[in-house]
């Protein structure tokens, strides 16, 4: 309504002029009228002003709140997303959804819809007075109105292509750009630095290349609008002129006619801009469309029916990832019952794979993973979840303090509890002589810990957390071996009655478990107590061998 307003005032202006021009003319102006006409226009244009204002804070804000809800709708999209949906989509591409990509739709909504809704009401309002005023005058003036809207079809078209192909490079560049800055340190290690200099460097010049590609189209639009409001007024004081001299129009209708002309010529300017404004927002709200329309390849089971049990089974399990031939685990069948499940075997032989199904990061088919006597695909995946904490193979800490890394899956906890699972996982020594303790802030993925300090943090956070299920997925591998029996020692009463699943191929940490099964190219080729298997199995039995021997050299 305030728009509406705003429009609504400004249609007036060129009556009044109207009036005080006539007045001129016909010699009955006199000062008292004159100046109560300006005032009226002084009044008009400060009325206008404050509704412009309203106007401009409310669609605007709207734009905001829709800005904010988007953003809010892709995070939560994306936790909910499964492995296969972060195999497609890379942590760039999906920055730039939330960033480059709203900041469109945002423009689009906000200042395009403004611009939009102004052009349409003021270009109809101001050829409804022009019509008013002259019919024949007003075609004349319209007459190189087809050349704008067939321009803007056609550029339009192209815009809408060639931004696309900007958001995909902006998607990229981010990519690039995040990758290299989390993986400085191997960068420097090989003196890459230079190289990914220049690689950036040229993923940039495309980037720009692409823009200005999209600028082309954007520097066409405008001065092709300008030339047509310009060719209409050129044509209406000509022939408008000729009426004012046959007296077939008064000066003041001249005037007003110059005027609601000259109003035309914005809404035939602003279309350009309402054009780019809208492909670019269209094409990013088909890009953020096409990422919100993604589903999870996790069924969403029963959300009533709650897991209670510990006991995994699972009955000629297979699994291939999505777009790959490949079957990674080839007829698993087992059960994971309280106690310590020892899994071992060659590098891709499918131990993480397994533990990510396990931990319903992947989608099984149904009738081939139990909880209980429960398909997993019958409950809901959020419960399932709730039963498990998981210690991957690369440590993933967050930029905060050991302190809130440790208590992240149990944020309640105590700094008792906090520091007890600190010394089961043989970190607290370590973390008392940071300068701020458990406060100490540890960088992005825990950047200013070694490896072996961030494994053992994740470890602790992972016990802390006392949940019935736990997987170790290598957790240990850039711990010492001294450090590794402690932690061995120490976590055994955090375990006690829980089901473990433990990955490793070091002797020491399987010799010590219930149970160990050893995959081979995605299929179980041994199961059972360590001492027995390592008799039985040749992997298990090659293993034990060669690090016995290392044993052995360091002693020597």
């Amino acid at each position: 309504m305030a728009l509406l307003g705003v429009n609504c005032l400004q249609l007036t202006i060129p009556r009044i002029l109207k009036n005080g021009i006539d007045s001129l003319s016909d010699g009955t102006a006199v000062q008292s009228d004159l100046l109560r006409l300006a005032l009226l226009i002084c009044i008009i244009g400060i009325a206008a002003s404050l509704l412009r204002f309203c106007w401009r804070y409310l669609i605007i804000g709207f734009s905001r709140h829709l800005e904010r809800d988007l953003r809010k709708k892709i995070f939560g999209h994306v936790m909910s997303m499964d492995g296969s949906f972060f195999s497609k989509y890379s942590t760039g591409a999906i920055m730039a959804h939330g960033s480059n990509d709203l900041a469109a739709v945002q423009m689009a909504c906000g200042m395009g819809l403004v611009a939009a809704i102004d052009a349409l009401v003021m270009s109809v309002a101001a050829i409804a007075f022009m019509l008013n005023i002259d019919v024949g005058l007003t075609l004349i003036a319209l007459l190189p109105m087809p050349i704008l809207a067939l321009a803007t079809r056609y550029l339009s078209g192209s815009l809408h292509h060639r931004f696309d192909r900007v958001q995909e490079q902006f998607s990229g560049m981010t990519e690039f750009a995040r990758s290299s800055i989390s993986s400085i340190r191997l960068l420097k290690a090989y003196t890459l630095e230079k190289r990914q200099i220049k690689r950036f460097a040229r993923i940039g010049k495309e980037y720009v290349d692409s823009n200005i590609r999209v600028a082309i189209i954007q520097g066409l639009l405008f001065p092709i609008a300008t030339l047509v409001g310009s060719s209409g007024m050129l044509l209406v004081l000509y022939f408008g002129g000729r009426l004012v001299i046959l007296k077939s129009i008064s000066m003041g209708d001249f005037v007003a006619f110059v005027t609601y002309l000259y109003m035309l010529i914005w809404p035939m300017m602003a279309v350009g801009w309402v054009a780019n404004l809208s492909q670019r927002g269209v094409t990013s709200l088909r890009r953020i469309h096409r990422l919100l329309t993604e589903k999870s390849q996790l069924l969403p089971g029963n959300t009533d029916s709650q897991a209670t049990s510990s006991l995994f089974e699972l009955r000629n399990l297979n699994f291939t990832y999505p777009q790959s031939k490949r079957r990674i685990l080839d007829a698993i069948t087992l059960i994971v019952t309280p106690g310590i499940l020892g899994i071992t075997g060659p590098a891709g032989c499918g131990k993480t794979t397994l533990c990510q199904v396990l931990a319903r990061i992947y989608p099984v088919a149904n009738g081939t993973l139990f909880l209980g006597k429960t398909d997993v695909n019958d409950i809901s995946v959020e419960s399932v979840q709730t039963l498990i904490s998981y210690v991957s193979q690369e440590a993933l800490l967050f930029s905060s303090s050991l302190r809130e890394n440790i208590a992240f899956g149990n944020p309640d906890a105590s700094m008792d509890l906090i520091i007890k699972a600190a010394k089961a996982a043989a970190i607290h020594d370590e973390i008392s002589a940071f300068p701020e303790g458990y406060e100490s802030m540890i960088g992005e993925k825990g950047v200013s810990l070694s490896g072996g300090q961030r494994g053992r943090v994740a470890l602790a956070r992972a016990i802390l957390c006392d949940r019935p299920i736990i997987i170790i997925d290598d957790g240990l591998a850039a711990v010492d071996t001294g450090t590794e029996q402690e932690i061995i020692e120490n976590i055994r009463p955090w375990l006690k009655g829980k089901s473990v699943i433990w990955v490793s191929q070091r002797i020491k940490q399987l010799a010590g478990t219930d149970r160990v099964i050893v995959l081979e190219n995605g299929k179980v080729s041994g199961i059972g107590p360590y001492d027995e298997l390592v008799q039985d199995n040749a992997f298990l039995g090659e293993i034990s061998r060669r690090q016995h021997l290392q044993g052995e050299k360091k002693n020597a």
